[in-house]
């Protein structure tokens, strides 16, 4: 029983704040004066609800914990107020911020408590009077099932007003407005506004709704919200025996009030709850819905993302926060780029960062900057509330998710505001978490899922499912990238799972000189340097490092020294992100690592593995993005090197115009991926040594005239890929031979008009892709009741 009135165990706390505010002369408060003026109104506007429900008995329908810290906020809310009006002279001046941000804290409280009270007073006077009328119907003889009745009692399912100041939704007011608009009249599915917190969506629908009938809902039930709209059109409604009486006696309510157009919405869904929202959609003219999350619902059609504020309207947001009113921004262009870029645009990091400046002179927050600019610095440091808003996105990864959460903590490897292959990310996860290449590249689409990271497909038939992931790639959101990061720094330096150093110029953490025998305990450890570093490492010792990323922007670049110690590494990935392909020196220094498994290099001009002498016995998979070939394979015995290669995967490697013989030696090669290589002109004719290969990709590679005789002899081969290859004019003339052969992708063969007879002798094909003229051959050729899907190539560009 005590904790059913909890609620109105906030009476006496309350009270003395408000006795307190009563007798603070506001006149004296001078450097306080507008937030007590604000805390003061608000009391007021809650003393006699408090009252209401302290003469009650009221319960309000919150957690314990939560109530709990209601009323501690009033006791040291009175403690604050007091010591405000004893330091109100300009003399404690340097006391000012502190108590500021204390106030604004309080403030915050009670406007959250303030939206409560309402809601609930409303909720529990309506279950009153409910049963009064229930009583009477026994009595009387009632009403008849099939009528509602009205009782003058209407609960608040009014959307609170948007903040006074709001910058950088009209945009989005506008396209959504135009979604709602071109809907049907009778709308079949939800708009699903969707964007991380903090940025922006409940504020967004607050402008959007105005007076509509609209029920805002957080973790929303079926039951709870049916018998909330009732309450609020004035009906009564007894308890719901399940969810589908909750169904029915909506409908039967929305039908009912249907002759006006009704919006409903719901704000913040969680994760899961998608088939609860689609409880709510009826075939009812003038009827939508709007649901607004920090998920996106692939199941929904109509769907907005917000998108990123601007630079100019980030700063009008920030500028609002950190300046006073009645002054002119007296904040240098430098300073105030750099503390917008810090808040990476996210409305509530602006408004919480921009409060902690505000009043402050140049000086100081050229070192807060600095401080924040600092490698080990964050601002989710500094501002628990943005912490405890962006937090709630990871809470959901309980333990049965904990690889998912791994995986995102993986993006922050590298460098922000770039584009990360997905690739790069798939050979990460498969070799740390044992998890396979289909599984990685689900945890992928499953953080798209929760708006935890963004995929961008760049290739034409995006809709193609056929293990091609090259031109997949990964964005994050800044703030979430600083949320992954904050996330990896938990534990003391030398005990962190992840090291994730940025080096700017020749500046070296000071952590790194300092610690430069202490041993580090990193599984995965990534270095980014710009275009003015020289490659002048420190050593430091990671001798448990089984992923290592470089990121670097100069035209030669020199592995570390300290890699050869890396002696349990198993993933290597090696991005140049200047334009140019440049100069990987050093490169001999993989020969000490015996446990490399996977090599991603991106943008590097290939040294001549003659010349660095590397053998790689348990390599597995190479992966050459963007790279310069050169003569890297000739003049070796390319088997030697790397034994035990099952996957090479070329892309857009411009100078590679031929395929080295000794590739014909990799005997337990499975996958041989060569893409939008443009120069590649002639196959080795031994390709039919590749006795283990499945899969062979062959993708636009627009020079490419033909196919070996030999492939025919590949009798394991499962999927071959030569989409976009324009210039080839015919197949091997025995390429039926191929009877293990299942996926044939052939679309946009332009100058390919024919095909040889053997193609009748395919025994387990089962799917073609291909255009409209290669159909009709396909079609000439084969029998009707063969059983093979001919498909037409989807070449979407969005």
């Amino acid at each position: 029983m005590a904790d059913l009135f909890l609620g109105a165990a906030i009476g006496p706390p309350f009270q003395i704040l408000f006795d307190c505010l009563v007798k603070v002369p506001i006149e004296k408060a001078v450097m306080f004066k507008g937030m007590i003026i604000k805390i003061k109104q608000k009391v007021q506007a809650m003393n006699p609800l408090i009252n209401q429900i302290v003469e009650s008995n009221m319960a309000l329908d919150r957690q314990k914990s939560e109530m709990e810290e209601f009323v501690l906020k009033m006791v040291k809310g009175k403690e604050l107020v007091e010591k405000c009006d004893k330091y109100s002279n300009w003399k404690y001046m340097w006391k000012r911020h502190g108590y500021t941000t204390k106030l604004q804290d309080l403030d915050e409280s009670l406007d959250r408590l303030l939206r409560i009270l309402p809601l609930m007073i409303a909720r529990t006077t309506n279950e009153t009077h409910i049963l009064v009328k229930e009583i009477h119907a026994s009595t009387v003889g009632g009403t008849s099932q099939g009528n509602l009745r009205q009782i003058e009692v209407k609960g608040s399912c009014n959307v609170p007003e948007p903040p006074d100041f709001t910058v950088g939704l009209s945009d989005s007011l506008e396209v959504l407005k135009m979604k709602l608009l071109r809907v049907d009249d009778v709308m079949t599915e939800p708009i699903l506004v969707t964007a991380p917190p903090g940025c922006g969506k409940t504020t967004l629908i607050k402008k959007l709704c105005n007076d509509d009938q609209i029920k805002v809902a957080k973790n929303p039930n079926l039951g709870l919200i049916v018998q909330e709209l009732y309450q609020h059109k004035g009906y009564s409604v007894s308890n719901f025996k399940d969810n589908k009486d909750s169904e029915l006696k909506l409908e039967e309510l929305l039908r009912e009030i249907g002759k006006e157009p009704v919006l409903l919405v719901l704000d913040d869904v969680w994760s899961g709850s998608e088939s609860l929202v689609e409880k709510f959609v009826f075939q009812i003219p003038d009827y939508k819905i709007l649901v607004t999350s920090r998920y996106p619902f692939p199941r929904f059609k109509h769907q907005y993302e917000m998108k990123q504020l601007s630079d100019e309207d980030a700063k009008a947001i920030f500028l609002h926060y950190a300046t006073f009113e009645d002054e002119n921004a007296a904040i240098p262009n430098d300073l105030l780029k750099k503390a917008v870029d810090y808040c990476k645009r996210v409305p509530i990091a602006l408004k919480l960062i921009g409060s902690s400046l505000r009043g402050q002179d140049p000086r100081f927050w050229h070192r807060q900057l600095k401080k924040w600019s600092t490698d080990d610095s964050s601002i989710l440091s500094s501002e628990s509330d943005l912490l405890s808003c962006l937090q709630t996105i990871l809470d959901v990864l309980d333990e049965k998710h904990a690889i998912l959460k791994e995986c995102f903590m993986d993006i922050g490897l590298f460098p922000e505001l770039r584009r990360i292959p997905a690739t790069a990310l798939i050979d990460i996860f498969a070799e740390l978490y044992g998890v396979t290449e289909d599984d990685a590249i689900t945890n992928l689409y499953e953080l798209r899922d929760r708006n935890l990271a963004n995929i961008v497909v760049t290739r034409k038939d995006a809709d193609e499912i056929d293990d091609y992931y090259s031109e997949h790639f990964v964005t994050q959101h800044g703030m979430l990238r600083e949320l992954a990061l904050h996330q990896s720094k938990q534990d003391p330096l030398e005990k962190r799972k992840r090291m994730i150093v940025e080096i700017a110029g020749e500046n070296l953490p000071q952590w790194w000189k300092k610690q430069i025998d202490q041993p580090f305990n990193a599984h995965l450890v990534a270095f980014s340097t710009d275009e003015s570093f020289t490659s002048n490492w420190c050593d430091i010792k990671v001798p448990e490092a089984k992923v290592l990323v470089l990121n670097f922007q100069t035209k030669t670049h020199a592995l570390p020294e300290f890699v050869k110690h890396m002696s349990k590494l198993k993933v290597l990935i090696i991005t140049n992100y200047s334009f140019l392909p440049a100069q990987l020196t050093n490169f001999e220094i993989l020969d000490t690592l015996t446990n490399l498994t996977r090599i991603r290099l991106e943008r590097i001009s290939i040294p001549s593995l003659k010349e660095t002498h590397i053998v790689l016995k348990k390599l597995q998979k190479l992966s050459l993005f963007m790279c310069e070939i050169g003569q890297a394979f000739s003049c070796i015995k390319i088997s030697e090197v790397f034994p035990n290669l099952e996957e090479i995967n070329f892309d857009y490697c411009n100078d590679l115009e031929t395929l080295s013989d000794g590739f014909c030696d990799l005997i337990k090669l499975k996958k041989l991926s060569i893409t939008h290589c443009h120069d590649l002109s002639s196959l080795p004719d031994d390709m039919g040594n590749l006795v283990n290969l499945q899969v062979l990709r062959l993708r636009s590679c627009i020079e490419l005239e033909k196919l070996p005789d030999s492939i025919c002899t590949l009798s394991k081969l499962t999927f071959l890929d030569i989409s976009d290859c324009i210039s080839i004019r015919n197949l091997p003339e025995n390429i039926g031979q191929l009877r293990g052969l299942r996926n044939l992708n052939m679309k946009n063969c332009w100058r390919l008009v024919e095909l040889p007879s053997s193609v009748l002798d395919f025994q387990q094909l089962k799917d073609v892709v291909c255009d409209e003229v290669l159909k009709q051959v396909w079609e000439f050729y084969l029998p009707a009741d063969a059983n093979i899907e001919l498909r037409l190539a989807k070449d979407d560009i969005d």
